[in-house]
This record gives C-alpha cells, structure tokens and sequence, in this order.
C-alpha cells in the first residue's frame, strides 16, 4: 500500500495535485503540481516560503527535482509567482513558461517588487514573500496566445487572459477538461462550501483590473466547455459542465455589481471605506442566498478581499475618468 500523501498535498486525479503552500492561512493559495510518465510540471509556485512544500511534493510522489519540465505561473503576482526563482534553483532540467508581459519580471524582479511594496508595505513584504530570486534568462521563455506545449506528450494549452492582470495566461488541460485560472476565474475558498456547492467572487487586486476584458476572457474559459476549473485561491471547482457555467454567472453578476458600487462612489469623499464596506456587505448577502450561515466567519476571511478589491476598483475608476 503507497504512503499516504502529506496533509498539504491532494490527489486531483488524472495525474493533478493542488499543494497548499501555507500562504496567509490553510487553503488559501494553491500550486499545482502535474505528472504525467514520470514527467511533471509545476503550475504557480507561491512564495519563497512555499518551495520547501513544493520539492516536498515531488518527494511523496516518488520524483526527483530532475523530472520536472515546466515551471509555469499564470500570472507574476508575488502570491502566484514569487517562488519561481528560488525553485527554479532546485530543478535542473526546468524551463519557466511566463506571460511575455511578465517574463522581464522573472528575470529582474526588482520592479515587481516595488510595484507589490506599494499594495502590501515593507513589513507584510518582508512577512510574507521574502527576497526574490531572479530566474536566469536563459532558462526562461515567454508563452503566446494558442501556444501548446507537451508534458511527456501530454499537450498544455496557453492562452491570454486578461482581465485581472494583463500578464495573465490560463492552461487548457484536455486530458481533465479544466482550465488552470490562476486568478481570472476567482476566488473560491472551501470554507464557504456548502452542500458540496462553491461560492466564488471576483477578485480586482490592483493594478491592471479591467471588467470587460475579464468577462471577455470568463466567456473564452467556457468556450472549452471545462468540467473543472484549478483555482489558485482555492482548488478545484466545479466537477460539471453545468457547475462551471453556474459559477461562471455568478462571477459575472459580481463583476457587474462591483463596478456599478464603484461608479455610484466616484465622488464620494470617503469612497474608499464606503467602497470597502459596500463589497464586503455585498459579498455576505450572497454568501447568506447561498447557505452559509456563519457571517462573523465569513466577514473575517473575505476583509482583506474586500480592501484589496476596493483598491483595484479604484485605480480602474482612476484609470477610466472621462
């Protein structure tokens, strides 16, 4: 009988794991570790603090740092990509496969770093990312639009998707029906199942939120027509076509209300808090219509969505003024 898996690491099937890097708090951030004939692929990384997890992982599945391929973060926020450069330095045979508006920032993070240093403050950086390891250019490449690349001939598809950030790509998995979403398809965290139904809601962290272009790119997801979609925040949702296309409604009427909180706010003097406030009420009242029945729990883990959201609603409202 195999040992059983470390409690971070879960069998998705079809040769998918989702590995909880113990960012923030349990089941929050994701990476995913694919394997396919004793070949693997990461997909997102985490922080600097997650590697020890994700070689872990390689471990417990009876593989060697060696065997991996494809490092590939969905987009080079530091929550999704931060750690690609410290573990690139344990895979000898890996490439890292990065948005070509993101690639630069694998190889020179110091921008990324100031532009995340402007969202978070010094301390939660230092907390929660520590240094950034730059990737070294030579063993880094940017992906395009409709790209496919084989794991041990097991064919990945990149495709744009923009909408929360412009340096965002999403991978196709036919062999699962599922989309890696990195953040395009939302956050959805399991503590807010319920009757084996998620909840999810639309994230517009700063500082590239655009809701045409996410809806735009929500709709292209469903055109696969997934049975699942592989949340960094967090794990697997969906597990139907008709699951995914609930959510997918779900997420675009957020989407919609959001913007039209944000536009009724534009000239209020403490638009900021009223904004916050506003989302964050909004998130609970759906999250009631869904079953959940425990607000105080609910308004604890969904706070800092809710200011980081209104600071994204913000910059766009900035960024859109007539």
């Amino acid at each position: 009988m195999p040992a059983p898996l470390p409690d971070f690491l879960e069998d998705l099937g079809h040769g998918i794991y989702a590995i909880d890097t113990g960012f923030q708090r349990p089941r929050f951030d994701a990476a995913y570790l694919m394997v396919e004939d004793g070949r693997a692929a990461f997909i997102d990384t985490g922080t600097n603090h997650a590697v020890p997890r994700l070689l872990a992982a390689l471990t417990a599945l009876g593989l060697s740092p060696d065997a991996v391929d494809w490092v590939i973060p969905t987009h080079v926020h530091l929550d999704h990509a931060g750690g690609v450069g410290l573990l690139m330095q344990s895979l000898p045979q890996a490439r890292a496969l990065v948005h070509p508006r993101g690639l630069r920032h694998m190889v020179d993070p110091k921008a990324l770093w100031l532009s995340a240093l402007t969202v978070y403050g010094e301390a939660e950086m230092q907390r929660s990312y520590g240094k950034l390891v730059p990737v070294p250019a030579e063993r880094a490449e940017a992906s395009h639009d409709e790209q496919v690349i084989h794991l041990a001939g097991r064919p990945l598809r990149l495709i744009d998707t923009p909408g929360h950030a412009k340096h965002h790509h999403a991978i196709w998995d036919a062999r699962s029906r599922s989309w890696f979403t990195g953040d395009t398809f939302g956050l959805s965290y399991r503590v807010f199942d319920v009757a084996g139904r998620a909840w999810i809601l639309p994230t517009s962290t700063p500082v590239q939120f655009e809701p045409d272009a996410l809806k735009a790119t929500v709709q292209r997801l469903l055109a696969a027509e997934p049975v699942a979609m592989q949340l960094t925040h967090y794990g697997r949702v969906g597990g139907s076509e008709g699951e995914v296309q609930r959510l997918a409604a779900e997420l675009v009427a957020q989407v919609d209300e959001m913007v039209a909180a944000a536009q009724a706010l534009r000239h209020a003097p403490d638009r900021h808090t009223q904004l916050r406030d506003r989302l964050l009420s909004g998130y609970l009242a759906r999250l009631a219509a869904h079953g959940h029945t425990q607000p105080a729990e609910a308004a604890d883990w969904l706070a800092m969505d809710a200011e980081l959201n209104a600071q994204g609603l913000e910059v766009w409202l900035e960024r859109a003024a007539p």
